[in-house]
């Protein structure tokens, strides 16, 4: 029986250096993607980051996802929001779609949290039965 996992991509130790710096890498390549996107006149300010928070979720983990998150709003806020390049105060416009990318983050994060801790388990042989169930009823 095939093991589940990640084939070919090495898993990261969440809380380590190489977590963080990976969540740094991360967040300038999808701002990266995302300065083409803008180039190319998409005004979606988040749409490449939440897809690498998943991944990169999956691979080092939470905190890693977390930190990336937040270093990914000041980002686009001074990158991609009008004025470009300067920090001004948002509108109310902005303001929601930085409510929603926390809230989707938040979302993406702990599913990708979920799916990591599956995989830890599956890889170990999945979960062992104690014999009697809390779902069963002996009476």
């Amino acid at each position: 029986m095939k093991r589940a996992g990640l084939v070919g991509v090495p898993r990261v130790r969440p809380w380590s250096w190489q977590a963080f710096l990976l969540g740094l890498i991360v967040v300038a390549a999808s701002a990266a993607i995302q300065g083409v996107c803008v180039a190319l006149g998409a005004k979606l300010y988040f749409a490449t980051f939440l897809p690498s928070l998943f991944v990169l979720g999956l691979v080092a983990g939470a905190p890693a996802a977390i930190f990336a998150a937040l270093l990914t709003v000041p980002l686009v806020w001074w990158a991609f929001m009008p004025p470009v390049f300067e920090i001004a105060p948002l509108t109310p416009a902005d303001a929601d779609s930085i409510n929603l990318f926390f809230l989707l983050a938040v979302l993406l994060i702990g599913l990708a949290d979920l799916c990591r801790k599956a995989m830890a388990i599956i890889s170990r042989g999945g979960l062992k039965s104690s014999g009697e169930s809390a779902a069963t009823n002996s009476q």
